[in-house]
């Protein structure tokens, strides 16, 4: 049996730091009241990461994990509006694909942009309600 490549490490580990993101993030938004309705839709246009809901709003989240040594910029700063366009598309699909989801009376993206350390202790989490 062979070694797995570089790409399937590197790959690997990037799912492994998404998980954790969404864990952490969702974990913050069930303190603040929020239920999941569901985690990683693929839709034709790409995956919602979280959908979330109180008894008034449906929140779509993006999430973005980031390693304390990461040089990329913050979390918050690689949701670009080309991203912010794709999560919209996203979001519309699921709206009418999905009879049985809550009623609400409003809609919102949110991104929650989540920073570890090496061994995937949380160093920051940052909420930005509203954010496009």
């Amino acid at each position: 049996m062979s070694a797995p490549s570089v790409r399937a490490m590197s790959t690997d580990l990037r799912q492994r730091l998404g998980r954790l993101g969404e864990d952490l993030a969702l974990e913050h938004l069930e303190r603040l009241g929020y239920r999941l309705l569901t985690r990683n839709h693929r839709t034709r246009f790409g995956e919602l990461d979280l959908i979330v809901c109180d008894n008034t709003t449906i929140v779509f989240v993006e999430v973005k994990a980031r390693r304390i040594e990461a040089r990329a910029g913050t979390a918050l700063e690689s949701v670009s509006p080309r991203k912010q366009r794709q999560v919209r598309g996203m979001a519309a699909a699921w709206l009418v694909d999905s009879s049985d989801r809550p009623r609400a009376a409003d809609l919102r993206f949110d991104v929650v942009g989540v920073t570890v350390d090496r061994v995937g202790r949380l160093l920051r989490l940052d909420h930005l309600e509203g954010a496009f």
